[in-house]
């Protein structure tokens, strides 16, 4: 069955002046313009492609990689609006619309947003929606903590980021789980943190818990090696320093501070960590 707005494997029918046509099956036959046409291609030979409407709404083939098809989630930007709805840049000829009626804020030339891409008009033209709830999975979910979920940041708030999670339902990074510069449409991984009784899920950018890889340990010992043996970064350091030099939370890099403690491999106080031996600083937490 050939699927637009997706990728299809089509057969070469017959060669044209200004490009070939693909057995479209059900469709009848598709064209593919000249220049999309792989070289020293020939009737017979088989491609994958992709099928999308053009501004006639004929359907063509094209060997252009669109920036997302038709039942994902993608951020796009926006290039024209009319009275009818916004244009977006999918990486086609032809601009992805959305109608007003699926905006659920309106767009405006020059930002990005996320939608959904969808079949409307009887399946037979693209489209795509900021709508994005009616698109997602129901809950109940079976989510557990510490799992390694895929995000989109979808859209800031001033708890945090909403985000969807594996591209099925929602959840929210809070603004003290947030240790890097993020942004609206980004995709990242993220873990859950927990799902609440009501359904709502929280996300955390880091794995949940105290475990300490023996990396952050290195890191720190050969930051320390590296600025004499002492450094201030403690564990009342602004979280944001501490995800810059380190890559983790504050929570994770107190955790590893702790156990170079019990190690005796470094000392604490109030505003300093210190090696006890730089001699030892090879001999990382692995011993």
């Amino acid at each position: 069955m050939i699927k637009l707005g997706e990728y299809n494997n089509l057969r070469v029918v017959k060669e044209v002046d200004f490009g070939i046509y693909l057995d479209g099956h059900e469709m009848g036959e598709i064209l593919m313009p000249k220049q999309y046409v792989p070289e020293e291609t020939r009737p017979g030979n088989e491609l994958d492609v992709f099928l999308y409407c053009d501004s006639e709404d004929r359907i063509i083939a094209t060997t252009l990689k669109p920036k997302a098809t038709v039942g994902q989630f993608a951020c796009l930007q926006v290039n024209d609006v009319n009275k009818t709805g916004a244009f977006l840049d999918w990486g086609l000829p032809k601009d992805l619309f959305v109608a007003f009626a699926e905006q659920e804020r309106e767009m405006k030339i020059g930002k990005t947003y996320v939608v959904y891409l969808y079949l409307s008009d009887n399946n037979t033209r693209i489209a795509a929606s900021s709508k994005l709830e009616k698109y997602l999975q129901p809950s109940p979910v079976n989510y557990k903590p510490g799992e390694k979920v895929e995000l989109m940041l979808v859209r800031q708030t001033d708890l945090g980021y909403q985000a969807l999670i594996n591209a099925s339902h929602w959840g929210m990074v809070f603004q003290n789980e947030i240790f890097t510069q993020v942004a609206e449409g980004q995709a990242i991984t993220g873990y859950i943190k927990q799902v609440r009784d009501d359904g709502k899920i929280d996300l955390c950018l880091q794995k949940p818990g105290y475990d300490v890889p023996h990396n952050l340990l290195d890191n720190i010992i050969n930051y320390l090696t590296k600025n004499g043996g002492s450094i201030t970064i403690t564990d009342k350091t602004n979280p944001q320093i501490i995800y810059r030099l380190f890559g983790v939370s504050k929570k994770k890099y107190k955790a590893a501070l702790g156990t170079l403690y019990k190690q005796k491999i470094i000392t604490l106080e109030k505003d300093k960590v210190t090696l006890i031996d730089n001699s030892d600083s090879g001999k990382n937490s692995k011993s």
